[in-house]
């Protein structure tokens, strides 16, 4: 007989799903799709001789330390050179408020980890990202929805949400938003703040795209506006230098500090050493910023390019937004054309995107398509264009 798994397992798991980019990707195996699906980096931008050479370097001199358990606060070096980063930024921080994860979808974890419990409210703009809904939910959290204009989060309808409801936290991407790309402003920025502290309620600030600004203004982050200790602060390094070596910082208050390191003790004990060693060394040998000036140059081109391609070969009845940075673009179909029933006719004529409904947390978006711009060359962005726009005009009644 065949044990029974099913009778095991526990409440929560009812709560779990994949993520639907992943298995939209899936579908996938024709190496001539071109894909504006995943969130990827540039696999030709990767620095790979430069990481080599800082690994050579790394295991010569410290080899043994490296291969031995870590502290889970994160190396030493590195969260003080993640530290002063930050303060030149304008945080308000030491090196005791960093805390270096496994890529900042950890940091989402283990933040729900030590503030969700089953039934809590969570407020998120509308639409967000995918992969955080799927950690929320995993906690049985409940939803609470804000809409995102051209300017981000609809901060004007908080008060009156908050006033009615018992919110953990809010969950916000400032900069370069997944999967709108717009920005929220600065003016939003301080009554996001402003109307946080009158109700008491934590914001969780995700930026994993904020250094990825080809045009516009730089806006403070949220962290740096902070003045009363309520905002936990997610960096990434996945976009900005490797996704696959998955080092991050959590950046969070003292008193809040203590319980992120005991649930990541209880996660993994600590990230990557190599990872983490590999990450410093890029620090250290100011090696980072060189290579993000790089990438932005070749992403700005290639989202410009995406603009224009969309401008010569979209039907009016299609909109976009046009992002000051970041990876991604969001397509707005007419109403009564639905994204996920394009999915498969995108991919028979070989190009594919993720459906806009995937990132709703009560249901909605069902004519949005994300569309990301920095995995393709311009040559594959300009065919992929062409291509997605025939399946949209044979769709138009």
């Amino acid at each position: 007989m065949t044990f029974d798994w099913e009778a095991k397992y526990c409440e929560r798991v009812s709560h779990m799903y994949g993520s639907m980019t992943r298995q939209l990707m899936h579908l996938i195996a024709d190496p001539e799709v071109i894909s504006f699906g995943g969130g990827l980096p540039a696999w030709e931008l990767f620095p790979v001789e430069k990481v080599k050479e800082v690994v050579d370097h790394t295991l010569d001199s410290d080899g043994a330390a490296i291969l031995q358990y870590g502290t889970s606060e994160g190396y030493g070096p590195l969260r003080m050179a993640v530290a002063e980063r930050y303060v030149k930024r304008g945080f308000d921080i030491t090196d005791e408020n960093v805390l270096i994860t496994s890529g900042s979808q950890q940091g989402i974890d283990l933040v729900s980890k030590i503030l969700l419990d089953k039934g809590n409210a969570v407020l998120v703009e509308d639409p967000t990202f995918l992969t955080a809904l799927q950690a929320f939910s995993l906690f049985q959290a409940r939803y609470l929805t804000v809409p995102v204009d051209g300017e981000g989060m609809r901060v004007d309808l908080l008060p009156e949400i908050l006033e009615d409801n018992d919110v953990k936290f809010i969950y916000v991407i400032p900069n370069f938003q997944n999967p709108s790309g717009v920005t929220l402003s600065l003016k939003r920025r301080k009554e996001l703040l402003k109307v946080a502290q009158q109700y008491g309620v934590p914001i969780l600030e995700d930026d994993a795209y904020g250094e990825l600004r080809y045009s516009g203004e730089v806006l403070p982050a949220l962290k740096e506006l902070d003045e009363g200790g309520q905002v936990i602060y997610l960096g990434s390094f996945s976009k900005v230098l490797s996704p696959g070596l998955r080092v991050s910082a959590l950046i969070a208050p003292d008193g809040v500090m203590e319980k992120l390191v005991f649930a990541k003790q209880a996660a993994d004990l600590h990230t990557d050493n190599l990872a983490q060693r590999i990450m410093y060394g890029f620090l250290e040998r100011d090696l980072l910023d060189p290579h993000i000036q790089i990438i932005i140059e070749s992403y700005r081109k290639r989202r410009d390019r995406m603009l224009q391609a969309m401008e010569r070969h979209f039907p009016s009845e299609v909109t976009w937004t046009k992002p000051d940075g970041g990876i991604f673009l969001w397509v707005t179909l007419p109403e009564g054309m639905d994204a996920m029933d394009l999915f498969q006719q995108a991919v028979q004529a070989k190009v594919a995107y993720v459906p806009g409904s995937c990132y709703y947390a009560d249901g909605g978006g069902e004519n949005k398509m994300r569309l990301n711009f920095s995995a393709c060359d311009e040559q594959k962005i300009e065919l992929g264009i062409q291509r997605l726009a025939k399946v949209i005009i044979g769709n138009l009644t």
